[in-house]
């Protein structure tokens, strides 16, 4: 593998501590040779880093379904993220003292499946055919913005980073002046392991992001608890579980889980989308001439970007997946970029198809933790890429593409394009 001027050759083991490196996830090409070698080689690989647990690497497609299918066998608590064992430590501290972050992300059955019904329905086709016209006045307010910009600008951060936040302030009930807070926490969030985004390098200082979003979400919920409203703000403000309200941890973090993977997955599937369209023009004029392939495009973007890099399930008994025993307690890190890339699936998967049909991507999870997002997701990229197309003239970088370091949600952090749109 070439990266730069330099050829590189990686084994097995160096592969898999390659997926415990946030700066790997900014290298498309390490990235997929690294997986690409751990599927061809030692589809579940035991990854021992430094400053990490231990943990189980599963990169191929149908082994993923498996433990995904397996949820009583493997669980997302208590480690449903990869993260250093010091933070690991911490994060337990935190959860037994009743103060962490506890998303769906983090739960299981039976709290998981009460808690998600608490949003589903603001999810449904219904709710989403409802908030479709204003996804696409946002959508063309944003493509008139890059007419307003010249014909020159960062994609990434001056359009694909907004569109969908205020979209997810649209759903929330937010006024847009809270704009600017809203996309600087999610950044520091999710951007936390990157030199760019993140406040501090120190977990304290990524403790006080958190700190900070519960301040902010607290207000809210103590707006909408005296003053309802007709919006899912309300809605996660007033939920009840057994006539009693949420607590104040978990309401602030079921408004964290939207606003935050409701956004970034999107706005990095979205920069991402457009980028394979200018690296595959033949792709871009199909998709023109043939505006009815839409959908299957839409879903051909998720899977080429794949937002979402990782989840990790932890087993509840000693289970068997291929030639490897996964023991009560050892924890899998389940490979999403891995799996929407793999040969037995896709029919040439590093091939970025608008037509690809059919497209068993695994990028919105599977089974009961299938993202509750995933319906607006797609309406969100398909109305921004609707607009744009028609309108667009001609398109190419003007700079070199950038992307966040991260070993979990992330994609292009710059995106420098020179376009004509009408």
């Amino acid at each position: 593998m070439t990266i730069g001027s330099q050829r590189m050759t990686l084994t097995v083991d160096e592969a898999g501590l390659a997926l415990a490196d946030p700066k790997t996830y900014a290298d498309d090409r390490l990235l997929h040779e690294s997986l690409a070698l751990l599927r061809r080689e030692a589809p579940i690989h035991r990854v021992d880093a430094p400053e990490y647990t231990p943990f189980w690497a599963v990169t191929k497609h149908e082994d993923i379904l498996e433990v995904e299918r397996e949820h009583q066998v493997f669980l997302n608590a208590p480690r449903p993220l990869l993260a250093t064992t010091e933070l690991d430590v911490m994060n337990q501290q935190r959860a037994e003292a009743g103060i962490a972050l506890r998303t769906l992300v983090h739960m299981d059955d039976p709290d998981h499946r009460v808690f998600r019904a608490i949003g589903a329905d603001w999810f449904r086709p219904r709710a989403m055919r409802a908030l479709e016209p204003r996804v696409k006045e946002l959508a063309k307010r944003y493509v008139d913005r890059m007419v307003e910009l010249g014909g020159e600008c960062d994609f990434a951060r001056e359009i694909a980073v907004h569109f969908p936040l205020y979209v997810i302030l649209s759903l929330l009930g937010l006024p847009e002046s809270d704009f600017d807070r809203m996309l600087r926490l999610t950044q520091e969030l999710f951007g936390g392991d990157d030199d760019e985004f993140q406040r501090g390098a120190s977990n304290e200082e990524k403790l006080q992001v958190l700190l900070d979003f519960f301040a902010y979400f607290q207000g809210l919920t103590d707006a909408r608890r005296q003053n309802p409203t007709d919006d899912l703000a309300s809605a996660i403000a007033n939920a009840s579980i057994d006539g009693e309200r949420l607590n104040d941890f978990d309401t602030a973090s079921y408004y964290v889980i939207v606003a935050t993977a409701g956004h970034d997955t999107t706005s990095a599937t979205i920069a991402g989308g457009l980028h394979a369209l200018i690296e595959h023009p033949a792709q871009l004029a199909q998709l023109r001439d043939a505006p009815g392939l839409m959908p299957l495009a839409v879903d051909e973007m998720i899977r080429w970007v794949t937002p979402v890099k990782e989840f990790m399930r932890t087993a509840t008994r000693d289970y068997d997946l291929r030639d490897v025993t996964i023991r009560k307690g050892e924890a899998a890190m389940l490979s999403y970029p891995s799996a929407n890339r793999d040969e037995d699936v896709f029919n040439d998967p590093f091939r970025f198809d608008v037509a690809r049909d059919p497209n068993k991507h695994l990028a919105f999870g599977f089974g009961v933790h299938y993202c509750l997002g995933a319906a607006l997701a797609r309406i969100e990229v398909r109305a921004f890429f609707e607009e744009l197309i028609p309108r667009l003239r001609s398109i190419e970088l003007a700079g070199e593409p950038e992307s966040i370091a991260t070993t979990f949600v992330g994609g292009l952090k710059s995106l420098p394009i020179r376009y004509s749109v009408d």
